[in-house]
């Protein structure tokens, strides 16, 4: 195999959908984020997709292309429906080996364990990435649900403030 050949593989690779026993997260396309500010309705998305938080980071790949590569944001798709039902991202990119993520499950999902699950997944398939080392979420202490979430995927608190917890997650 050539190197370009070997490169487009890898990059191929990158892009790849991460599957865990429930979910499938993939990258979101342009048309997706498109139809999310646009507000339009589309049949794989599970009625109350998309949230707020999915409007603001489907605003936001303009400015930040980045977040639409290999390890950016990404759409969770429950496999039993083929539904949309969130979306759950990297920060990137890294800043001195740290990646911060951001997650979100539409409350017609909630419950069921897809955060955790999905949060677990995308950290691991960051910390693999070259030069990364940790991975970051910021909490709202008025938000124990999503501290129940990293906890369950793994990670670790390591500060707060006065409105804020900090959890990270350590190759």
């Amino acid at each position: 195999m050539s190197s370009s050949s070997a490169s487009a593989a890898s990059a191929a690779s990158a892009h790849a959908d991460l599957t865990t026993d429930r979910l499938v997260l993939r990258p979101w396309t342009t048309a997706e984020a498109a139809a999310v500010v646009g507000d339009t309705r589309r049949a794989d998305w599970a009625d109350d997709f998309p949230a707020e938080g999915d409007r603001v980071v489907a605003g936001l790949f303009g400015q930040y292309p980045d977040w639409l590569g290999p390890y950016g944001h990404r759409l969770v798709v429950e496999r039993d429906s083929g539904l949309v039902v969130g979306s759950i991202g990297l920060f990137w990119p890294p800043a001195d080996g740290t990646l911060e993520i951001g997650y979100g499950i539409v409350a017609s999902r909630r419950g069921r364990g897809y955060a955790p699950e999905a949060t677990r997944a995308l950290a691991a398939y960051a910390l693999a990435a070259p030069g990364v080392h940790t991975v970051v979420a910021t909490v709202e202490l008025t938000n124990p649900a999503s501290v129940r979430v990293l906890e369950k995927a793994g990670f670790h608190h390591w500060a707060t403030d006065e409105q804020t917890a900090r959890y990270r997650l350590l190759a």
